[in-house]
């Protein structure tokens, strides 16, 4: 008796929620779409833009160091601790990276180390009309599928042959890999040839011939992608100077991550090791700001999100006061007459919070692109995987703060009073 009792309790119940979705999909087809969309596009709307600001947030407390790179850990100047007078001409680098990036790759389950140096360029376009700029990336390849600024490092001869243990006077491959968009700018595909006017800075006083080894996608191809081209790490140095001190804007590792951070930081004890880790969002509590502008945003969207849903829940639920009469009518109790509220008020804000998040995901996106294109080459703004459950949370915890309204409007609704209109 008391195991009929329980299902028959539960199918009551299921029932219950059941007819409440039901009802939920008639009024948002059929009967009163406007105010049901109106609450989807302002919980839309509100979880977007928190979404977005904690994007933002997520990116300031992650300082910046995502890359286009899929290596384990970076190792990169201190700024804090270089003194010299022309911090504010010429960026920090690292000096003996070759050398370094080599006895990294010795230690035990590390796969890979290559520095990294970024120098904007000019190339003769392959019509010869005009010598468009682009962003040249010297890297060291080995032959293994792994990217650096975005592109495929495995299109290059591997091992850097132009370097010769440090003597840089190795044959040149005088290859490189173009980005869509480089190859756009330039408008070059695989095979032209390419001259690249030497700088002052050079030893050289001929100009250097580049042949594309390949075009590829880079990671964010588009109109407003930077151009982006691929060479050989000793042949960029030589034909900037950099040469001399093995001069490197950053030194890139591959292996497993306690390794490949222990052998950087054995190489360069005094320049900062930074992990290539999708961010945690815990590192927002570490950093004030972040926190303070993620907390902020989370307020105001809690306070918009539960004041719109309450005024227009409650509006909706006095409208259809005649149909809780008519549900009472047939038996079905208070209690379950306020279920049917509650559940069609979380399922409307639950999926507001989904369309949100789908919005706030792809606003990240067009953010970082319009500032790729205008003010900063690098993200701005961080996409995590929890940003859903995040915005389903957030919408919950609006929704329940909602619901006191609604509730106590379907909770005064009697079979008499509605007669009696």
């Amino acid at each position: 008796m008391v195991g009929d009792r329980e299902g028959t309790r539960h199918t009551r119940w299921a029932g219950i929620v059941s007819l409440s979705v039901m009802r939920l999909w008639k009024r948002a087809t059929r009967t009163r779409s406007g105010r049901v969309a109106a609450i989807l596009v302002t919980v839309a709307l509100t979880t977007a833009l928190l979404l977005m600001v904690t994007g933002v947030a997520l990116a300031l407390a992650d300082g910046g160091t995502a890359t286009d790179d899929d290596a384990t850990v970076e190792v990169v100047p201190d700024d804090s601790a270089t003194l010299s007078a022309v911090d504010g001409v010429e960026r920090p680098r690292l000096g003996e990276t070759n050398e370094r990036a080599a006895s990294m790759h010795t230690h035990e389950d590390v796969d890979h180390a290559s520095p990294v140096l970024a120098e904007p360029g000019r190339l003769e376009a392959a019509d010869g009309d005009d010598q468009p700029t682009v962003l040249l990336v010297g890297v060291v390849a080995d032959g293994e599928p792994r990217t650096a600024a975005g592109l495929p490092t495995d299109d290059l001869e591997p091992g850097d042959p132009h370097y010769a243990n440090g003597s840089y006077d190795g044959v040149p491959e005088g290859e490189i890999v173009l980005s869509e968009a480089a190859a756009n700018r330039l408008g070059a595909s695989e095979g032209d040839e390419l001259d690249v006017p030497t700088p002052e800075a050079a030893a050289e006083t001929h100009s250097v011939t580049l042949t594309v080894a390949a075009v590829e996608e880079g990671a964010d191809d588009g109109d407003t992608d930077v151009p982006v081209a691929l060479v050989q790490l000793s042949e960029l140095q030589s034909f900037t100077g950099a040469d001399d001190g093995q001069l490197a804007d950053r030194v890139i590792v591959w292996g497993e991550p306690a390794a490949a951070e222990s052998a950087a930081t054995e190489a360069y004890p005094d320049a900062a090791v930074e992990s290539n880790a999708p961010t945690d969002p815990s590192a927002l509590f570490d950093d004030g700001l972040a926190l303070a502008t993620s907390l902020l945003a989370l307020f105001v969207g809690i306070v918009i999100c539960s004041s719109f849903v309450a005024t227009t829940a409650g509006m909706t639920v006095n409208d259809d006061r005649r149909s809780l009469a008519v549900l009472e009518s047939v038996g079905i109790p208070r209690r379950g007459r306020l279920v049917l509220v509650a559940v069609s008020t979380l399922v409307t804000t639950v999926c507001g919070a989904l369309l949100g998040a789908a919005i706030g995901i792809a606003g990240i996106q067009v953010v970082n692109a319009l500032a790729a294109a205008t003010i900063a080459p690098g993200t701005v703004a961080l996409i995590h995987p929890l940003f859903v459950p995040y915005a389903v949370g957030v919408a919950l915890v609006a929704g329940l703060l909602a619901m006191p309204y609604p509730l106590a409007i379907a909770a005064r609704t009697s079979v008499l009073e509605e007669v009696r209109r």
